[in-house]
């Protein structure tokens, strides 16, 4: 019980099923805990429907109203962290994370070091399918933006299929995370990198959504561009660290 998939959801009943089939069918004995954030579509359903065949490895937390990706993962995290998972995982529900590259973001953390493994569309043997070109350009123009202005040496920053060891999400004030939307996934990975930890990018192939909706609006990438420079000058000041508790 040390591997924890985490998987917001939002209207998600196309692929809620599939996508925990797929991750309960590897080796490792992942857990997964969906966050539902009050789907009118019936996904929160389902998912209850399959704890009874996955007894004790998948959970469903449910909050009322979309209140952003950002805070649904830290509401994971905590949950997370309350029940002694070692390896903490993000990932999308529509299958553009390919559920099999958990297990290469679990050796990377396992045995190869790393604190940190990103799924990266942007480093040697990743990839994109099925994007069409203008999102293409806007992803790497906002990968190299980022690198440009917080100077952190990540190629893929606005990545959503990650590994956390537990030590790096005890580590970080969540409090002190501001963004919900795109820009979270960056903060995150700025926050870890400030903290010294070993972050290890991991080629991914990315598949676009075949079914359900895109979650990706101007807001998200208007949060995305001016996040990123709020987050450089608060970082001349602000702290990251969990302030350790009084013995």
């Amino acid at each position: 019980m040390d591997k924890l998939v985490i998987i917001p959801t939002y209207n998600e009943k196309e692929n809620v099923s599939n996508i925990i089939h797929a991750v309960m069918e590897l080796k490792h004995n992942f857990h997964v805990l969906i966050v539902d954030d009050g789907s009118p579509d019936g996904t929160a359903g389902i998912v209850k429907e399959l704890q009874e065949k996955f007894q004790g490895k998948l959970f469903i937390e449910e909050r009322k109203g979309k209140l952003g990706l950002g805070t649904a993962y830290i509401h994971g995290f905590k949950w997370a962290l309350e029940r002694g998972y070692q390896y903490i995982f993000e990932m999308d529900a529509d299958f553009s994370h390919n559920p099999k590259d958990l297990l290469r973001l679990l050796n990377a953390c396992q045995n190869e070091g790393a604190d940190v493994a990103i799924g990266s569309r942007y480093v040697k043997g990743g990839g994109l399918v099925n994007w069409p070109k203008d999102r293409i350009m806007l992803s790497k123009g906002a990968s190299l933006y980022t690198r440009i202005i917080t100077w952190m040496p990540i190629k893929d920053p606005t990545a959503g299929f990650i590994c956390y060891t537990a030590k790096v999400l005890d580590s970080i004030n969540f409090d002190n995370i501001n963004f919900v939307g795109y820009a979270f996934q960056i903060e995150m990975k700025f926050a870890a990198w400030k903290l010294g930890f070993k972050i290890k990018e991991v080629p991914i192939v990315f598949q676009d959504r075949t079914e359900g909706a895109s979650k990706m609006h101007k807001g998200i990438i208007k949060e995305g561009l001016l996040g990123v420079i709020r987050l450089r000058w608060q970082s001349l000041f602000k702290n990251y660290r969990k302030k350790l508790r009084n013995s």
